[in-house]
């Protein structure tokens, strides 16, 4: 176990490599989806919950 490599060690090795175009394009729906569902989510328990605010 003396002889494994530590995770900072691999990660100094490791070479650089961009976000494919469809990765970014997934990252961007995904935030999208999220702030809107909060957004949404936000609205419906100002307009049909109001006690709790």
């Amino acid at each position: 176990m003396a002889n494994d490599p530590k995770l900072s060690e691999e990660l100094k090795k490791m070479e650089y490599e961009p976000l494919l175009p469809i990765e970014m394009t997934l990252i961007k729906w995904s935030l999208g989806i999220g702030i809107t569902s909060l957004v949404v989510l936000y609205w419906v328990s100002a307009t049909f919950f109001p006690s709790g605010h």
